[in-house]
């Protein structure tokens, strides 16, 4: 049990790995090609590596037990999925453009704090410490953009910020659509959505080629077959049998990775903007990762455990 729990914790390790290099890939990306082109290319290889897998997994059910795949909520959540998953997927892939790696990273991190919070809209209660969280991240995101002594949220900050807040209005669809249907399914799907809007768009507003893509082949490769399709396959294997507060402290490593890979990349020269930052927003970001990772302690549990441990 403890080994396999262990490979659980390495599994989504290197999904978080993976995503915090994704971020770098992302920057580097559109120094060839534009926002929306590069979002189309990198959803439609989302796409398409996640079909052998949906294949495996199940051609692994004998036939006899193999669940009807209901059609309506599929294709809805399909395309609520992916209605949202493009807006939170533009919205990053501008902000990063504009901002650095690792305080985008970060920024995006809050989503796991903007999703217990938006969801008192649908009639779910916040627990006192998402309150207490927020205000933290709120000091974390002043430190972070502090442009020498006065406060300003730059372009790039502010569309990062509003991805987060689309990410956690898309976890709230997942919630609501995933046990309806199969997950894997539901995200090729919402991958194809996002590849079309995406397409479309590229279209009108931009002037897509096949050297631009060329050009930013390792970046459009890495973010749709590496960031898309293998991590999700992997956070989808890893989550068994963990804890899901294990798992969600896990993930959130995603943000100090994207730190440090976009720091590496400035330095070997793969990034061409400056990716350091300053010791006021190096604990801006620390700050924002203890709101992350306070609102996600089982606070019940260790409550819990404390009055049990004082009625002895």
């Amino acid at each position: 049990m403890h080994i396999k729990k262990l490979r659980s914790s390495f599994l989504l390790l290197l999904t978080a790995i993976i995503w915090g290099v994704a971020f770098v890939s992302q920057s580097e990306g559109m120094e060839h090609m534009g926002g929306f082109t590069f979002t189309a290319a990198r959803s439609l290889l989302g796409c398409v590596v996640l079909l052998p897998v949906i294949a495996f997994l199940r051609l692994r059910v004998p036939k006899p037990q193999r669940k009807k795949l209901p059609l309506n909520p599929t294709i809805l959540g399909g395309l609520c999925c992916g209605l949202a998953l493009t807006a939170a997927s533009l919205l990053q892939q501008f902000g990063i453009s504009m901002t650095t790696v690792g305080k985008g990273g970060f920024i995006t991190t809050l989503y796991i704090i903007f999703t217990p919070v938006l969801g008192i809209f649908i009639g779910r209660k916040a627990p006192k410490i998402v309150w207490v969280s927020a205000g933290l991240a709120a000091v974390g995101l002043y430190l972070l953009c502090m442009n020498g002594e006065e406060f300003s949220i730059g372009t790039g900050d502010l569309l990062v910020l509003l991805c987060a807040v689309v990410f956690a209005v898309h976890i709230l669809v997942i919630d609501h659509f995933s046990p309806q249907t199969d997950g894997v399914i539901l995200s090729c799907i919402q991958f194809f959505v996002c590849f079309v809007i995406s397409g479309v768009c590229a279209l009108i507003f931009e002037q897509p080629s096949f050297e631009q893509i060329s050009d930013g082949a390792v970046s459009v490769l890495y973010a749709g077959i590496m960031s898309s399709g293998v991590a999700y396959t992997l956070q989808i294997v890893g989550q068994k049998g963990l804890d899901p507060t294990v798992a969600a402290l896990i993930l959130s490593l995603e943000s100090v990775v994207a730190t440090i890979a976009g720091y590496i990349a400035y330095i070997v020269g793969f990034l061409s903007t400056d990716q350091t930052m300053s010791v006021r927003q190096l604990i801006g970001c620390a700050v924002v990762f203890a709101a992350v990772i306070l609102v996600q302690l089982p606070w019940d549990r260790i409550k819990k455990k404390d009055t049990a441990q004082n009625t002895k």
